[in-house]
């Protein structure tokens, strides 16, 4: 029975755990499980699938989705549907004060409803800019300036701190301004660092000097930078983020399944190059026929990235609160109807949704 985490977030096939990814997830060199449309039907089953999944060892693995809103929310019926964020800078526009509690409004009720199903964390926001040509982030994005995606971000991480739950900020230093689908091919952004720092990275600095607790890197090559993508860059995670930022918290990579990150190898080596460069957990999302061939792998190789105590330091801190498994009485509370009246709010036409 391992006793502490790994540094591998993998997904699982369906509505249960199988008895063979029992095996895999009790393996020493796994940490979590990123969850998806595929493992939902309802509340109560994915309730019982995530007590079963802390239930396989201690300390318990960590449970992580994508629940960013709009087009990227992996839950449906019985979850709030949750607003694209770009509605969050069109209120902004309006009104900057109401736009901030709305913001903060949201983030409270995402991290809510997901703690109370046993989620422990969300990845997300998007803190990328949107410069208007990459559809892939677009809405995702909360607005057009770096000092509105702060503002609002800073908002929203509060809510779901409030709540109980963990931000990962994503994509490190910026994904906005490529036009490439880095799920679909390999994106470069020839900008300089100058320009980076000034704009999309600002952010980034704004929440890690609120305290986030972890952020994502992006698969994209900033080639006046460095030739190696973010993600699997000495440069970006340890140089820019560790040093010059002084961030403290977790650094997850991007889904190693994507085709920006499979350009640098196989499966074990995607791994191994992005817990190198600094990443304390890696994410192995939908290649589940690698799975057992990969951890194999480590076991043979004497699981050449260990994880180090601080990185087990910085992954134990990103379990979620443990709430009230009664999801059906948050409709009951006060803030989770005034979050609901905020969503209907900028769900009206006047915001252009």
């Amino acid at each position: 029975m391992a006793t502490k985490l790994g540094f591998i977030m993998m997904g699982i096939a369906g509505l249960q755990v199988t008895s063979q990814e029992r095996e895999w997830l009790a393996h020493p060199a796994v940490a979590g499980v990123i969850l998806f449309q595929r493992n939902f039907a309802s509340v109560a089953q994915l309730q019982a699938l995530c007590a079963d999944i802390h239930s396989i060892r201690h300390p318990r693995l960590l449970i992580g989705v994508d629940h960013e809103g709009g087009r990227v929310q992996r839950f449906g019926q019985e979850f709030t549907r949750l607003p694209p964020m770009s509605a969050l800078g069109m209120s902004y526009q309006a009104d900057q004060a109401l736009a901030l509690e709305q913001a903060t409004d949201l983030g409270w009720l995402a991290a809510t409803e997901l703690l109370t199903c046993g989620i422990d964390l969300s990845f997300s926001p998007v803190l990328d800019i949107n410069y208007g040509h990459n559809q892939v982030i677009g809405e995702r994005a909360f607005a057009r300036s770096a000092y509105e995606v702060a503002a609002l971000s800073q908002a929203f991480v509060s809510g779901m701190n409030e709540a109980g739950m963990a931000a990962v900020a994503k994509h490190f230093p910026g994904h906005g301004y490529v036009s490439v689908d880095t799920h679909l091919g390999v994106a470069e952004d020839p900008r300089s660092y100058l320009a980076l720092d000034e704009q999309d990275m600002l952010p980034f600095k704004a929440l890690i000097n609120q305290g986030l607790a972890a952020i994502m890197p992006a698969h994209v090559i900033y080639s006046d930078c460095d030739a190696q993508p973010a993600g699997f860059s000495h440069f970006w995670l340890q140089r820019v983020l560790r040093e010059r930022l002084g961030f403290e918290g977790a650094i997850i990579s991007d889904d190693l399944g994507m085709q920006a990150a499979v350009a640098q190898g196989s499966l074990l080596d995607r791994v191994k190059r992005a817990a190198q460069a600094g990443c304390d957990l890696v994410l192995v999302c939908n290649d589940l026929t690698e799975i057992p061939g990969l951890l194999n792998q480590l076991a043979v190789a004497q699981s050449p990235v260990i994880s180090s105590p601080l990185s087990q330091l910085r992954l134990i801190r990103l379990h979620g609160r443990k709430l009230s498994s009664r999801y059906d009485k948050l409709r009951f509370n006060p803030r989770w109807q005034a979050a609901h009246r905020t969503i209907e709010t900028l769900n009206t036409p006047s915001l252009g949704l």
